[in-house]
């Protein structure tokens, strides 16, 4: 290692100053020790991007503007054919590039006879980037399209035309077992130790009560995590309070769902028992409060829940603020979000970087102390008048993935000075972006079915309560 001058290690981000100089360099753990160090770096625990999709293309890109959870869904019908290993490739890299090197990919696959294919392809293309992964493959068989009823909700709202046109494209679901049968063959063919394979239930009002019921006993046999989306938007929150009248929460419970070997990602509608429940049943909450933002599904009371010791991480869930894929200004939002308006932070530094570093580790069952980003702290307070500020609230001020200088995943350098050494990026964007453009010819024809399956699920959710 070579090292000169300011050199800082912050090993516990917001419960101690970082170490300075040579004892920055004598308290690095061995995993550390071969990581090039220069005068103004940090060097810190790595966050973890505990839920996202691995968009290569992002959605805006094809033409997925913002709008409700329900009524953005059909736009994903825009999304263009390409090949699963450069999507995440890209998609992998792009994180990279911001100094995070850990990440949930829920899979986008709904096809189970692809689903091993793809995931070996997303598996691969982890691999060559150097990231770690926890893969949640997608298990899903119920009411595609709409709550309560699937595709039939929508036929009124449909003229008979574009009902005879757009019903045989909706989702047709293998039966779950064979689904299960796909997650359990991609773990046994995964021959990648940064990779763990989980069972990814896509939301409750998606899954049948055998598949919630067939996944919470197969994880308890085999031990495999899961990890779903749960009550993100309002209207999620309706259904499954009619489907379940004692709570979806109470429900999971009942059918040994919950455990420390689940992560639910989003949220926003739990209520503080609900809280109170996964925390005793050792689950953890993932928060996505731009995604939440974009997609009008609330603010999560996530101050609520840490005080009901309900572990959270956070997540980018392809949907970053300003669609950058930047896990520190994340962070920052979190951070500023749920402050609150007292004396006293409800949320303290500890408590994010504990989040983005550690509960972040449990949701991709990683180890800790294995890898690490390095900032370039330097730039962060070059007009700084004091130096001793606490660094962990100076990175979640002003931290961007600009200032992200370095990555070492499991003793593989990553990043170095700013720049990947493992892929080259923009050569996989180039090719990426021309595969995408080539499917432009379907994409149109598709954009004016997408607009009217949108305004029919509009008219449909509209006539449910005012949320």
């Amino acid at each position: 290692m070579t090292a000169k001058g300011d050199i800082r290690f912050l090993p516990r981000p917001g419960k101690e100053k970082a170490v300075r100089g040579e004892a920055a360099l004598a308290a690095l753990p061995a995993a550390a020790a071969d990581i090039p160090l220069a005068s103004g770096d940090l060097i810190l625990p790595m966050p973890v991007n505990a839920h996202d999709h691995g968009y290569g293309i992002r959605t805006l890109d094809f033409g997925s503007v913002d709008d409700a959870l329900e009524t953005w869904i059909p736009t994903m019908r825009l999304r263009p054919r390409t090949d699963p290993y450069l999507e995440a490739l890209v998609a992998f890299a792009r994180l990279a590039k911001t100094g995070i090197g850990a990440t949930i990919h829920c899979h986008n696959s709904l096809n189970a006879a692809r689903l091993v294919d793809e995931a070996l392809q997303v598996i691969r293309a982890a691999g060559e980037v150097g990231i770690r992964v926890g893969l949640s493959c997608p298990l899903l068989d119920h009411d595609a399209w709409a709550y309560d009823g699937g595709p039939e909700r929508l036929r009124p709202f449909l003229n008979p035309e574009d009902w005879e046109a757009l019903s045989p494209t909706a989702p047709r679901y293998a039966p779950f077992r064979e689904q299960m049968a796909a997650v359990d063959a991609v773990a046994a063919a995964n021959a990648n130790p940064l990779v763990d394979v989980q069972y990814g239930p896509v939301g409750p009002q998606w899954c049948s009560d055998a598949l919630l019921e067939t996944i919470a006993e197969a994880s308890a046999a085999n031990g495999r995590r899961i990890h779903m989306h749960l009550l993100e938007s309002p209207r999620q929150r309706l259904w499954l309070d009619r489907r379940f009248p004692q709570g979806i929460v109470r429900h999971l419970d009942e059918i040994g769902f919950l455990s420390p070997r689940l992560a639910v990602a989003h949220g926003v509608q739990l209520r503080p028992e609900e809280y109170e429940l996964l925390a005793e049943r050792g689950v953890q909450l993932v928060s996505n409060p731009s995604a939440n933002l974009r997609l009008r599904s609330g603010i999560a009371p996530l101050a609520d829940a840490a005080r009901s010791d309900l572990p959270f991480g956070i997540g980018l869930d392809g949907s970053a603020f300003d669609d950058d894929q930047d896990l520190w200004r994340e962070m920052r939002l979190l951070y500023f979000l749920h402050g609150g308006r007292g004396l006293t932070r409800d949320f303290t530094a500890a408590a994010i970087f504990d989040a983005a570093i550690r509960t972040g580790s449990v949701v991709v069952n990683a180890p800790l102390d294995q890898d690490f980003a390095v900032v370039d702290y330097a730039g962060l307070i070059e007009d700084s008048l004091f130096d001793d500020l606490d660094e962990a609230e100076v990175l979640l001020t002003r931290m961007s993935a600009a200032r992200a200088k370095g990555l070492h995943v499991a003793g593989r350098h990553v990043m170095r000075d700013g720049r990947l050494l493992t892929v080259d990026f923009d050569a996989a964007r180039r090719e990426l972006v021309a595969q995408a453009k080539a499917d432009l010819p379907r994409l149109t024809a598709e954009r004016e079915r997408c607009g009217k399956l949108i305004a029919a699920t509009r008219a449909y959710y509209s006539g449910w309560a005012k949320t």
